[in-house]
């Protein structure tokens, strides 16, 4: 027999969020981080530098490598989107811009994904609330939309998805592809045809952008749900397993082809890096998602009858162990956050008012210091009142010359009196909705990053950019210095020199290549090295970076040009 469920709700608490206010925020939310920025050092320049080789036929599609340099990161799917993007859009548009445009389109995939898995999930019979004696509980459907509106807003408040959901990298790559699984997992009774489209092509996506082990155990899990779920009878269980299966094989036979398999576990962990690490990336969703789990605890006892809460507890679960056996544990973390969203979604039936009202209070607390930071920090930049944050950008950026971009100033003064009504709506009286103690935390987590990629951008574009780097280099050299020999550089760093100068950069240091002049990031190493190729080239001078004195580039010229 099943439990009753813990969810309370009336007909007046599922209000849904104005859909355009809802698509306003997201595409802010997409757009900041994507548009304006140069290509950012390592992750973004390595994945940006290898869609133009692609793209210039200097690659192979299957193995993408910069010369004799093969990246360190795993998957190909990110370099063949931006690759396609720079080759079928106007050769006049900027490569850098357009290369991230299909990662704009990931993103929000990866936020309708969740959102659609979650509306899924909230309609199945076991999610439904408790039925009153006299009528007035939710409707389903409204009910399965307002609880949708809350994971997406969870999501979107998740402090970690800022940075890395803004990169061209197969980090986002995986993430869109895990948000379609999960959808198409949460879906096959409501959009079978869809659901099953989801099903086969999100697995080899994911493993395509470097996870086929994940990618094979999260279906494997998923067949294993649909052979032993009980409660509701899923219609055509048998096929829909045939078609999963049928998704595990054509992934493991991809990732056999392509070569797509690198395991690798770390040697040792920091358990308290890695704890404070969960603390704040997935916040506020995960203290939400806990709670969930208390509140359904009975409901949990019977997993298989349970498909709304096991579904996305098994995918929370299954990617964390993934993080914990993977060395990159920000990218592995990110995985967890469309399933830490749906968990926490389910604790906002249940939610008492006194825990909302510390969620709004911390909330409203947070975000409005930190968007004062950001302001003060820009007024005292751009006109030297106060003076002290004026000088630690001027002591930690050597040369750093701040301009004034009205239209950044607009859009940030926009998005500061967007919280202020946000702030005012929510505080004014309480409202019913059973989403509002997400409101503010998405609305925060959004004024927050608007403000970082318009104040801030040019301070952020100085220090996480190749391009002042690169100027300093270019008053080193000549004009034109013909080739440029690299040697100890990465596929990022001779990405940057191709993208922000016109030079013919060889990117290996060999007797073959008879340029004038050598580039190393390795100093120490160059310099005590004794071969006879070293002897044959005089060092010219350290360029140090404007932001990190300890990242230096040895300019060395030949001795008998």
């Amino acid at each position: 027999m099943s439990l009753p469920t813990p969810a309370i709700v009336a007909q007046s608490a599922v209000r849904r969020i104005p859909r355009s206010i809802l698509l306003v925020l997201c595409g802010v939310y997409i757009l900041a981080g994507f548009v304006g920025r140069a290509p950012w050092r390592e992750v973004d320049m390595q994945a940006f530098a290898l869609m133009r080789a692609l793209a210039q036929g200097q690659t192979h599609w299957l193995q993408p490598q910069l010369g004799p340099l093969l990246p360190s990161d795993p998957g190909l799917l990110q370099y063949w989107l931006g690759a396609w993007a720079i080759q079928w859009l106007p050769a006049s548009w900027s490569s850098d811009w357009v290369a991230r445009l299909p990662f704009m389109g990931l993103l929000a995939l990866a936020l309708a994904c969740t959102w659609r898995a979650v509306y899924g999930l909230a309609r199945m019979p076991s999610a439904q609330p408790v039925s009153f004696a006299f009528g007035g509980e939710a409707h389903p459907k409204d009910y399965a939309c307002a609880l949708a509106d809350g994971a997406l807003l969870a999501l979107l408040a998740c402090l970690g998805l800022a940075q890395m959901g803004h990169e061209t990298s197969h980090r986002l790559v995986q993430l869109a592809a895990l948000a379609a699984l999960f959808y198409a997992a949460s879906n096959l009774r409501w959009q079978p045809l869809r659901a099953g489209f989801a099903a086969f092509l999100a697995p080899q996506a994911l493993a395509l952008a470097g996870a086929p082990e994940l990618a094979m155990a999260l279906v494997s899990l998923v067949i294993a749900g649909l052979a032993g779920i009980q409660t509701p009878k899923l219609p055509q269980r048998f096929t829909w397993m045939a078609w999963w299966a049928l998704a595990l094989v054509c992934t493991f036979t991809l990732s056999k082809q392509l070569n797509l398999w690198h395991w690798s576990a770390p040697l040792q962990r920091d358990w308290a890096s890695l704890a404070r690490l969960l603390t704040w990336f997935s916040w506020p969703a995960w203290p939400l998602a806990l709670w969930t789990l208390w509140r359904w605890r009975r409901q949990l006892a019977q997993p298989l009858q349970q498909p709304h809460l096991t579904i996305p507890l098994g995918l929370w679960i299954a990617t964390l162990a993934a993080m914990l056996l993977n060395e990159d544990r920000d990218g592995a973390l990110l995985l967890t956050l469309p399933a830490i969203a749906a968990v926490a979604a389910f604790a906002l039936p249940t939610l008492r008012r006194s825990l909302g009202a510390l969620i709004d209070w911390l909330t409203l607390i947070f975000f409005t210091v930190s968007a004062l930071t950001i302001w003060v920090v820009w007024l005292s930049v751009q006109t030297g009142w106060p003076a002290k944050p004026a000088a630690n950008v001027a002591r930690l950026s050597d040369g750093y010359q701040p301009p004034f971009e009205p239209f950044a100033l607009a859009m940030a003064l926009m998005a500061s009196a967007a919280w202020l009504l946000l702030v005012a709506w929510r505080t004014r009286r309480h409202r019913a909705a059973i989403w509002k103690s997400l409101a503010l935390p998405a609305g925060g987590t959004v004024l927050g990053w608007v403000l970082l990629m318009t104040l801030w951008l040019p301070m952020l574009d100085y220090g996480r950019s190749y391009a002042p780097h690169i100027a300093r280099l270019q008053n080193t050299l000549p004009a034109q210095p013909g080739c440029v020999q690299t040697w100890g550089l990465s596929i990022a760093q001779v990405g940057a020199l191709r993208w922000h100068t016109d030079w013919s950069i060889v990117p290996t240091a060999s007797a073959a290549a008879q340029c004038d002049w050598l580039i190393t990031a390795n100093p120490d190493e160059w310099q005590a090295s004794s071969n006879a190729y070293a002897a044959q080239w005089l060092p010219v001078r350290n360029v140090l970076r404007p932001t990190n004195r300890d990242d230096q580039w040895l300019v060395l010229q030949r001795r008998n040009p």
